[in-house]
C-alpha cells in the first residue's frame, strides 16, 4: 500500500500554513515527518485523518482517493486525550469501538495489548493512578488495538523510561514488520534516524527537504573524516589547522578536497594505531538545523 499526499494546500483565515506538501510512504516502512513548531506538521496529520479538509491536494492511497470508511488509522497524539477518571478497560473498548470494532472483540484486542506492554495489573485502575509512563503506553494501546493500516506517532517515547522506550520500539518494530506504514513526527531525532528510512522536513508550510535518510547523508560533500585513537592527542598536534574534536570525544579531519580521503586515510594508518576511521556525515540533527534554522534537544519542542 502506498500513501501519498499530494499538493496539500491550507489556510487558516489570512494566514497561510501549508503550502504545496507532497510525500508518500510505503506499507512497511516508517516515514519521520519532522520541522519546527508551526512549520505545518500538525496540520498536516489532521488532514491526514481526515479531521478538517484541505483547500487544495489530496490524500492517496494507491493513487486513488483515501476511503475514510474502508483505511484504519491509529494515531498517538502529542497532546494525550484520555479520560483519567475513568476505567482503563472502559476506555480502551470505548475508544476500540469508535474505531467499528465489536464489543467482544474490544475486549480480547485491549487485553491482547494490556499484556503486549506489561499493563494488565492496571487493567481495572483509574487512568490518573498510573505514572506518565505508564498512562501513555495506554494512550499508545488506543492507537493499536483496532489493528489500523496507517499508525501516526506523534512524540511517542516522551515521558518513557529506557526500559519502557525499549518495549515500545519493539512494538513499533512489530508493527513495521505486519506490513503498517508507520508516521513518526518527533523531534528526538536519534529514533528518527533508527527507524525512518525515509523522511521530509517541513518549514515555513514548505518541504524544503525529503528523500531517503542515506542517501541525503551520503550526498553531503565527504571531504571529512572522523576517528577514534588511543593517540588522539597526538594526531591533533599533527594536523594543527585542519582538525579538531568533537562534542562526542573523537577527532574531526577537514580535508582540501573528496579525493584526499584515501590518501590521508592510509597516512593515519601507517603513522597511528587507529581504533575507528570513516568518513564524517551529518546526524540528522545537523541536518534539520541546516534546513530548518533551529536545533533540537532532548526531545523538547
Amino acid at each position: 500500500m502506498k500513501l501519498e499526499l499530494k499538493n496539500i494546500e491550507k489556510s487558516f483565515g489570512e494566514k497561510v500554513v501549508l503550502k504545496g506538501i507532497s510525500f508518500f510512504a510505503h506499507s512497511g516502512e516508517a516515514f519521520g515527518l519532522l520541522g519546527r513548531n508551526g512549520a505545518g506538521k500538525t496540520t498536516t496529520i489532521r488532514i491526514l485523518m481526515d479531521v478538517f479538509p484541505a483547500e487544495n491536494g489530496n490524500v492517496l492511497i494507491d493513487d486513488a482517493p483515501i476511503n475514510y470508511n474502508k483505511i484504519k488509522i491509529g494515531y498517538l497524539p502529542e497532546e494525550r486525550g484520555l479520560y483519567p477518571k475513568k476505567k482503563i478497560i472502559d476506555q480502551l473498548v470505548y475508544f476500540a469501538q469508535l474505531h467499528g470494532m465489536k464489543s467482544k472483540e474490544a475486549v480480547k484486542a485491549a487485553d491482547y495489548w494490556l499484556e503486549r506492554l506489561d499493563m494488565t495489573q492496571y487493567r481495572n485502575k483509574r487512568l490518573d493512578t498510573l505514572s506518565k509512563g505508564n498512562q501513555q503506553k495506554i494512550q499508545l494501546i488506543t492507537a493499536l488495538a483496532h489493528n489500523p493500516e496507517i499508525v501516526i506517532l506523534d512524540e511517542p517515547f516522551s515521558g518513557l523510561d529506557p526500559v519502557n522506550a525499549m518495549l515500545l520500539k519493539d512494538v513499533v518494530k512489530e508493527e513495521i514488520a505486519k506490513g503498517k506504514i508507520v508516521l513518526f513526527s518527533s523531534h528526538q531525532m536519534s529514533y528518527i534516524e533508527e527507524f525512518c528510512s525515509n523522511i521530509a522536513i517541513i518549514n515555513q508550510g514548505e518541504i524544503v527537504l525529503k528523500g531517503n535518510l542515506h542517501d541525503i547523508k551520503h550526498n553531503y560533500t565527504r571531504d571529512k573524516l572522523i576517528l577514534r585513537s588511543d593517540r588522539e592527542d597526538d594526531i591533533l598536534s599533527d594536523l594543527t589547522g585542519i582538525s579538531s574534536r568533537t562534542e562526542t570525544g573523537e577527532v574531526l579531519i577537514q580535508l582540501d578536497s573528496p579525493d584526499k580521503k584515501q590518501e590521508m586515510m592510509q597516512y593515519l594508518t601507517n603513522k597511528y594505531d587507529i581504533d575507528e576511521l570513516k568518513v564524517f556525515e551529518p546526524s540528522l540533527n545537523d541536518i534539520f538545523v541546516e534546513y530548518t534554522g533551529g536545533e533540537e534537544k532532548g526531545g523538547k519542542k
